[in-house]
């Protein structure tokens, strides 16, 4: 069409209409083909100028007048629209996300913001061809549309909520200078002071791209970072820039280790390459400094552990470094009756919170792209690239996992290409009771190894329901009604019942000789020659000094856990050991011995409690392993009956009470523990281990803290005491408890 054209006869035409049709008013504000028409037609006074004439830039307006979380770009003011259309008006003509969006607004009240630009505003070739931006603005509310399926639409109002997810951040310095950080991640610019001249600016732009150029994953090299996008707006500097990035491995401390490899950084003024190894670089442990002083308005940097050479028994690289494996697990905004999740591992340590999933299949049909959240994630260290099985398990009966999707492979090759590799997880409720959130558990298994690794993750809550706005009556909008927040189910955990037996034990050592140690360590197992010790596993533990490394096994003698070298010992197999007697170890024995450590561990109260309350979702198999079978619902009060968090709580509490009263025989952290071991809560108990030991280490160390300051953290004098100012007392000393 010819944009030359008259169209006023069109826009009378249009004015008529308006009188008689119902829906006029309620017109999209976000559709540029008639929101002109629209508004004119509600305010005679305010001349739009028609976008079929000659505004096509119409993306960057939004209307003003709305209270709403969404982010499609096809939503409409609903609250107005509720307020005016009839009562027999069906709510099929206004999309999930629109609904959604007035159930946030009334549960959570937010304030009103002021929209964002949702295209660049370089929109000058559609100007003049009017069919190019009526497919480009077609292109864009397709992209950005609130649900997936419309046919499916009411069944699965979990896949709605699609917004941009290219996490990136921009700020602007003066010449004093400044750091800017990448949101959920440990990468920095650091501009110094005097970059740019008194009076002018410095525009800084961090955006980080998951998957890493592939030229640098191979047997020499292997990337440890996402690509670092960089931009400046200001190239007037005085001062060069540093980039600093917390990476997914560090260095083995061995000699050959630090001879053969080394951290470095690649640089490029294009995302494509060429690229070039920066030489200002600073690297302590697992972080990197990289001073840049080439700079452009756009430039490129990622990070890798790179080799001289490969020196056998090694086979890769990765064989120099401690690697650390990051996995995330997404899905959608809210969970429905089946709904897909995605297992993701990164060849770095940035998980971001939200991300892209472009192979959905629904129906053997590939589905538009959809952003999923992050639900949960983990890391663990891996030696070296390996086969990997990851298997899903739902700890609520009211869900499963597909059976064919219970356990999926990574391949060793796909690890070391440093690229995101995702595999897919369908779940889908049983039956047809109410939705609630649950909780499943991730298994990663290396599967040449038996190590396994395992989390716990508690999906989001289902999406709000909204027929009780598209169905109600006019004559009912006007009734004072009675809010209240709705009640969710707690999910069902099928928490193991515990059962005390013994061990089976598949490896076994002879001891070749006799160890006594005149000062005691009680994690190192004394024997004599010839007694046969029982190996839980066969994976060895490996201790680095300053010159060597040593290696352990775990094993049992004399109902007592502890570590033997592996010199030390002959490994046989069970039908060559002869006697066993003195080897042999019952699963109470185990969890009691597991937790021996925490007798002589540093712990805060009221962080237990808060942390057991919120990760413990069936308060009888607590009560139960805890030696209080006994307890019924009539033993909590009335501000203890209400949630399972706070009965759970309730428990803990009486135990420590409990524990209290007997001091000399109870340890409340230490019995704590062994239940937690009984009903299989290993992640929990990790975080606890984690937490304690840390402020453990803290309190022993607290007043070597300026030590530790200047060769851990290696803070100046100054910087030391400045830390110091705020906690002196009047006397200019600092407190002991302060400290740490």
């Amino acid at each position: 069409l010819d944009l030359d054209i008259d169209w006023s006869d069109v826009f009378n035409h249009a004015h008529a209409v308006s009188k008689t049709n119902p829906f006029w008013n309620e017109l999209s504000a976000s559709n540029p083909f008639v929101h002109d028409i629209a508004a004119s037609n509600r305010n005679e006074n305010n001349k739009y100028l028609s976008v079929l004439k000659e505004k096509p830039c119409l993306f960057s307006k939004i209307s003003s007048n709305r209270d709403s979380l969404a982010s499609s770009g096809d939503e409409l003011d609903i609250d107005c629209l509720l307020r005016k259309t009839s009562a027999r008006r069906s709510g099929r003509s206004k999309s999930v996300s629109d609904f959604l969006d007035i159930v946030d607004n009334q549960r959570f009240n937010p304030r009103k913001t002021t929209p964002q630009k949702t295209i660049a505003s370089d929109m000058t070739w559609l100007q003049n061809d009017r069919e190019a931006y009526k497919m480009a603005w077609l292109s864009h509310r397709q992209l950005t549309r609130s649900c997936l399926d419309l046919e499916a639409m009411s069944h699965s109002p979990g896949w709605a909520q699609t917004q941009a997810t290219d996490i990136h951040v921009v700020c602007k310095l003066n010449h004093e200078g400044g750091s800017v950080q990448l949101p959920d991640s440990d990468i920095n610019i650091h501009v110094p002071v005097g970059h740019v001249l008194p009076g002018e600016f410095q525009e800084v732009g961090l955006k980080a791209i998951l998957n890493p150029p592939s030229l640098f994953n191979n047997d020499l090299s292997s990337t440890v970072s996402p690509l670092i996008e960089l931009t400046l707006s200001n190239l007037n500097t005085r001062e060069a820039i540093f980039l600093e990035v917390k990476v997914a491995a560090k260095v083995k401390n061995d000699p050959l280790s630090q001879v053969m490899s080394d951290m470095v950084c690649f640089f490029s003024l294009n995302k494509e390459g060429p690229f070039k190894k920066l030489e200002n670089c600073y690297t302590y442990q697992d972080t990197i400094q990289v001073k840049l002083t080439d700079l452009s308005h756009v430039m490129y940097a990622v990070i890798a552990i790179q080799a001289n050479k490969i020196q056998p028994p090694a086979t890769n690289v990765w064989d120099y470094v401690h690697r650390t494996v990051s996995v995330g697990i997404y899905g959608p905004k809210h969970i429905h009756p089946s709904f897909t999740a995605v297992f993701t591992v990164f060849g770095h340590n940035y998980i971001p919170g939200k991300l892209t999933i472009c192979d959905i299949k629904k129906r053997g049909k590939n589905m538009p792209p959809v952003v999923f959240q992050l639900w949960g994630k983990h890391t663990f260290l891996l030696e070296k690239p390996q086969d990997l099985n990851i298997s899903l398990v739902s700890c609520d009966p009211d869900f499963e996992v597909k059976m064919e999707d219970q356990s999926r492979n990574i391949k060793e090759e796909e690890l070391k290409t440093g690229e995101m590799v995702r595999q897919q997880f369908l779940f889908s409720m049983l039956g047809c009771r109410e939705m609630h959130f649950f909780v499943f558990l991730v298994k990663i298994k290396v599967l040449k190894s038996s190590q396994v690794m395992q989390f716990h993750v508690t999906t989001p809550d289902p999406a709000p329901k909204v027929s009780g706005i598209i169905n109600r009556p006019k004559r009912l909008q006007n009734r004072k009604e009675i809010k209240s927040a709705p009640l969710f189910l707690i999910p069902t955990v099928k928490y193991p019942k515990f059962q005390d037996k013994n061990l089976s034990v598949k490896t076994y050592g002879v001891a070749l000789k006799t160890v006594l140690r005149q000062n005691k360590i009680d994690y190192l197992l004394e024997y004599f020659k010839g007694d046969t010790i029982a190996l839980l596993g066969e994976d060895k533990v490996k201790a680095i000094g300053q010159t060597k490394i040593k290696e352990w096994y775990v094993g049992v003698l004399r109902r007592k856990i502890g570590l033997v070298h592996c010199k030390n010992i002959k490994v046989i197999s069970k039908e060559q050991a002869m006697d066993t007697a003195d080897s042999e170890l019952t699963t109470k024995n185990l969890v009691e011995q597991i937790a021996l450590p925490f007798k002589k561990l540093t712990y805060i109260y009221s962080v237990v409690l808060s942390t057991v309350s919120e990760s413990v979702y069936d308060w009888r198999a607590l009560a139960e392993v805890l030696g209080y079978s006994h307890m019924s619902l009539d033993d909590f009060n009335e501000e203890h009956a209400d949630k399972e968090s706070e009965r759970v709580a309730h428990v803990v509490k009486r135990m420590k009470e409990d524990c209290h009263a007997n001091k000399k025989k109870r340890l409340f952290l230490y019995e704590l523990i062994i239940a937690l071991l009984k009903i299989d809560c290993q992640g929990l108990v990790a975080r606890l281990t984690q937490d304690t030991i840390i402020l453990t280490s803290a309190v022993k160390l607290g007043k070597y803290w300026r030590d530790l300051a200047e060769k851990l953290a290696r803070l100046t004098k100054q910087q030391i005491e400045a830390y110091e100012v705020p906690h002196q007392g009047k006397n200019g000393a600092v407190a002991p408890e302060v400290r740490f």
